[in-house]
């Protein structure tokens, strides 16, 4: 049986819980019978590549930089390269983009499609605040880019990033922690830091990071707050200024490619649509992700009796079945989808009667909101790059998130894995010739 899930609107958390106090230092993960395969050492080839740290800033629009010039990330794109922005997947939610990043994969070839999702392979909801589905490697396809850089022997290292917590294929990172929202940004840029300062052998050639700054603001003010924006992109800018320091003392060929996940979009109260006047136990179940939502036919209930009702009910969102539903890539085909999509009008958003009032009762006028179809601008996030292997003062058209990963596997000396969806081809002019 599928269960609804709850609707997401407010700050989107990656989960609860942490691998180890904030105060201990991190260790190794140690292979166990379904680990076996971890690298906790650098093979001597692996010491020679380079490396690389991959930084997501969670909700980072692709206009914040030019906007409002925060002087770190300024220079860091000055001396680097940049794309006029980064094109998520969609839906252009936190979790189908980050490890559509990290594999080079549509949501719909990867598995994630959703922060919240039903899978009927694991007959269970996914969602990214469930430690227990969060951690689970079944829900995830592909090979993300730890697990490749483990393949060729690499020590790699995440604080963080999405999907980094499961055990993909029975592998972790080896050094890794669990999402905790509470640790400061400053205790992730120093533990990156001092991972760089470990004896070659241990050093991890991969690193990714995250931060959340960003799509907190984005989430509770609105894009358009310019104070709040402006507030939180100075202190992560500060922040960020130091990991640059930190990574320059070290004197290694350090590379640095800072991507978003999606942008954001200001949402108002008063166009928000509450998901429970249509529902109906009786007939179908829904999987709301608030830009999109999934319904679930019960058992003996026929796809076009139920399509046709649900389209009597359109209210500022329109029905569709999955396969015509329009923003998708490419034609979704997997059943985790659900039968039938309900997408709401530019300007709209799913959630429940419950979050409208109490958003009423807090006299809150505008958040943010991401999700919806990817022509939509706000919804584009930022891709910079900086270090030995990229050009200077280089500036790309936007490309599609899907390209990172080959680039990534280029940077790192890895084989791209045949069968993505990315191609080196989109952004290797970023790149210098050997």
């Amino acid at each position: 049986m599928i269960k609804r899930s709850s609707p997401l609107i407010l700050l989107i958390f990656l989960g609860i819980g942490i691998l180890v106090s904030c105060n201990q230092k991190l260790a190794p993960t140690v292979p166990t019978a379904t680990t076996q395969t971890i690298t906790t050492v650098n093979s001597k080839e692996a010491q020679e590549k380079p490396y690389l740290i991959l930084i997501s800033l969670d909700g980072f629009r692709w206009d914040y930089v030019e906007k409002y010039n925060p002087p770190n990330l300024t220079a860091f794109i000055n001396d680097g390269v940049k794309a006029s922005s980064l094109i998520p997947s969609y839906p252009s939610k936190t979790f189908p983009n980050h490890y559509t990043i990290a594999t080079g994969l549509y949501p719909d070839h990867h598995g994630i499609l959703g922060n919240v999702f039903y899978s009927y392979k694991n007959q269970k909801n996914y969602n990214i605040r469930d430690r227990e589905t969060a951690e689970d490697g079944s829900f995830y396809g592909g090979s993300p880019i730890w697990l490749e850089a483990n393949k060729a022997h690499m020590v790699t290292a995440s604080y963080f990033f999405a999907g980094t917590e499961a055990d993909i294929q029975g592998i972790t990172p080896t050094y890794y922690y669990k999402y905790d929202g509470k640790v400061k940004n400053e205790t992730r840029i120093t533990q990156a830091i001092e991972w760089l300062k470990l004896p070659a052998k241990k050093r991890p050639h991969l690193i990714t990071m995250y931060f959340s700054t960003m799509d907190n603001k984005g989430h509770r003010y609105g894009p358009s707050n310019k104070a709040e924006i402006k507030k939180g992109l100075f202190e992560l800018d500060k922040n960020l200024g130091r990991l640059f320091k930190g990574i320059a003392a070290t004197g290694l060929p350090v590379n640095v490619i800072i991507v978003s996940d999606h942008g954001m979009a200001d949402q108002t109260t008063d166009s928000l649509i509450p998901l429970d006047r249509i529902e109906n136990d009786s007939l179908f179940t829904s999987i709301n992700n608030g830009s999109i939502v999934n319904i679930h036919p019960i058992e003996n209930t026929a796809i076009d009796t139920l399509f046709h009702m649900l389209k009597l009910q359109e209210n500022h969102f329109k029905v569709y079945k999955t396969a015509d539903t329009p923003g998708f890539e490419i034609t979704p085909t997997r059943k985790d989808w659900g039968a039938i999509q309900l997408i709401p009008e530019k300007g709209y958003y799913f959630t429940s009667e419950k979050v409208i009032a109490t958003r009423i009762e807090s006299n809150i006028i505008t958040s943010g909101v991401h999700g919806f179809e990817t022509d939509f601008t706000d919804m584009h996030g930022i891709f910079y790059a900086k270090g030995p292997a990229f050009k200077n003062g280089l500036e790309v058209p936007s490309v599609k998130n899907i390209h990172i990963y080959p680039l990534m596997c280029k940077v790192l000396g890895l084989e791209i894995p045949t069968g993505i969806d990315g191609n080196l081809n989109a952004l290797e002019r970023v790149l210098h010739r050997n």
